[in-house]
């Protein structure tokens, strides 16, 4: 964001506290960070992009001892210029009381060192950041980064996200979104990145980190992901140079791992224009989430219905008539050595060969069809002739499929 000289808006919709003590009761009691900065602490062979942000958390602890530790609100106010703006939201009314008192003191010890007071440049809201996006996109420099890191303590929070997604895209299609989110046992965890990828934005980016094997029990935060949409073009290689490092630093068994996904949106019109009409496909796992045997049940909004005796035609179908892998938001998934997964995933299938037809598309012109006459029933005056009857196609109105979840556990708490 920096790299351009145009001013830009940073949008926290939970900002938290700002700072953390690392020797306070909650932090001691739970010990995360003994997972997390406390390896990078002493790290060697850090990589070029992971620098400034080691810097910036010693720069918080010149005695050389790790007391305290940045959020997000933070890192923004450090990372940013002065012609920039923060507009931070917390709904905790604790949290939201400390996070003046720290943003204070750090405006205070910029003015010791000699920086003149940059007026409303930070300003702090009590209030719930979801609905805060609709007042400040698009904003006036038309430029502006927005985080979204709940705690996802309520399964609610899921469909959260994505809704004030969807509505600040509509609002702001070309602003940049990140998204931090766990990845649990939970239903709502495990399909929430497949329900982010069909958002309008333009590109996104779903990278996540896991440290360790999950136990039998479920329980612990032992890996998590970023969701970003409309990624810069820089961050897809400079994360393909850092996970590995970090998989290598944080990781504790066998079970550590990256992975990295990248994709254009195929939705509606958009899947319309760029896959040739073809006829949409469940994306992620959610066929595999479903029991069902899938007549119907797994149709995305706006697919048509497949009717008896079309598998069989789909599926004769030759690899040759597909679209083109660069066209149809093919994703490529980085494995923890770095090669990419050789198949495309979510591609969409062409129409088949020889039956007169473009890709998921039905005849242009259909001819009247005759029905043959009927006998009336008793009381009837005799048999009557049906005229011509069109044989356009009915369309299928959307319908979600799938089962509910209603899983329990929380994935929220201190990171």
């Amino acid at each position: 964001m920096n790299q351009k000289d145009a001013a830009y808006t940073y949008i926290d919709t939970h900002s938290g506290a700002g700072v953390y003590a690392l020797d306070s009761f909650q932090a001691t009691k739970t010990g995360e960070y003994d997972t997390g900065i406390g390896p990078l602490w002493n790290a060697t062979n850090v990589p070029a992009a992971l620098q400034p942000y080691l810097d910036l958390v010693k720069r918080m602890n010149p005695s050389g001892k790790m007391r305290y530790y940045p959020g997000s609100p933070y890192v923004a106010d450090q990372m940013s210029r002065p012609e920039d703006r923060l507009r931070l939201f917390e709904l905790h009314p604790a949290d939201v009381k400390i996070l003046h008192e720290n943003v204070r003191k750090a405006e205070a010890h910029k003015a010791e060192q000699g920086e003149r007071a940059r007026g409303k440049r930070v300003i702090i809201e009590h209030g719930d950041g979801f609905q805060s996006l609709k007042k400040l996109l698009p904003p006036p420099s038309r430029r502006a980064l927005v985080l979204v890191d709940p705690p996802y303590e309520v399964k609610d929070d899921y469909k959260k996200v994505r809704d004030a997604l969807e509505e600040a895209l509509g609002r702001f299609p070309s602003g940049m979104y990140a998204v931090w989110y766990p990845v649990l046992q939970r239903m709502e965890s495990r399909q929430f990145p497949d329900k982010l990828k069909r958002l309008p934005a333009k590109e996104w980016l779903n990278v996540t980190l896991t440290v360790s094997t999950p136990g039998p029990d479920g329980i612990g935060l032992h890996s998590s992901g970023m969701f970003i949409l409309n990624p810069p073009y820089t961050l897809e290689p400079m994360l393909r140079e850092t996970m590995p490092w970090l998989v290598q630093v944080l990781g504790k068994d066998s079970g550590a791992r990256f992975t990295i996904e990248t994709g254009t949106q195929l939705t509606g019109a958009a899947s319309a224009r760029l896959a040739g009409e073809g006829p949409r496909t469940p994306v992620g796992n959610a066929r595999r989430a479903s029991p069902l045997s899938g007549k119907g049940s797994l149709r995305l909004p706006g697919q048509s219905m497949v009717r008896e005796g079309d598998e069989e035609a789909r599926g004769a179908k030759p690899a040759a008539s597909a679209p083109a892998a660069g066209k149809t938001g093919a994703r490529r998934v980085w494995r923890p050595d770095g090669n990419a997964q050789g198949k495309p995933q979510g591609e969409p299938k062409a129409g088949a060969a020889g039956d007169g037809r473009g890709p998921g598309k039905r005849p242009a012109t259909a001819g009247p069809r005759q029905a043959a006459p009927r006998t009336a029933g008793p009381g009837a005056g005799g048999p009557r002739s049906a005229g011509p009857r069109s044989a356009g196609p009915r369309s299928a109105g959307p319908r979600s499929g799938g089962p509910r979840s209603s899983s329990g556990g929380k994935g929220g708490g201190n990171r």
